[in-house]
């Protein structure tokens, strides 16, 4: 395993890093043309499945299939089942015909787990979410559950707190000016 802090390796002068090859457009392809690969060890259940079908209607289909020259699925598994779920007849796919075999098998592996290695800045996080459900933006199509966007949203819990026991409910004749940051309790003793 290379040292995380050591230098990157520099590229071959002749390697496909270093070559103006890759994918050069987007084409549309129908979905039986796409050959999964028998070997993806990437999994999604139904309900992921199920939210990137929600996403490809909400957004479109934005992220495109990538394959190998013989029609093999490199990355886009899931893509591919959403849009057999929503019943498309094609797909839009990027071409990748400058990678070996050994380079195809292992950016099958890297393209899944690379993603997963990114972290989130969660102030912004919560801005964002926030922002968006301020404007009435539907937030079950971004991915995270709901107790979850509840967390980003409530982050203390309080909208959903219910009065101690101990403590005896305010009524409509007197004027709440505490709030327990705990429990969400508000209280005082004023009258009106």
């Amino acid at each position: 395993m290379r040292d995380r802090n050591a230098a990157l390796p520099v590229p071959a002068a002749n390697s496909p890093a270093t070559k103006a090859s890759g994918p050069r457009q987007i084409e549309q392809w129908p979905l039986d043309r796409l050959k999964p690969y028998s070997r993806n060890a990437r999994t999604h259940s139904p309900e992921q499945i199920a939210q990137i079908a929600a996403s490809i209607q909400e957004f479109g289909f934005t992220n495109p299939i990538l394959v190998a020259s013989d029609d093999g699925i490199l990355a886009g598994h899931g893509r591919l089942a959403a849009a057999k779920d929503l019943k498309l007849q094609e797909v839009p796919v990027v071409v990748l015909d400058h990678l070996t075999p050994k380079q195809r098998r292992a950016y099958v592996l890297a393209d899944n787990k690379l993603a997963l290695n990114a972290g989130w800045d969660d102030s912004l996080l919560s801005e964002e979410i926030t922002a968006l459900h301020l404007q009435d933006f539907d937030l079950s199509v971004l991915g995270w559950s709901e107790d979850v966007i509840a967390g980003i949203l409530d982050p203390e819990g309080i909208g959903n707190a219910e009065a101690p026991k101990d403590f005896p409910e305010v009524g409509d004749d007197i004027e709440t000016d505490h709030r327990c940051p705990s429990c969400g309790y508000e209280w005082s003793g004023k009258t009106k």
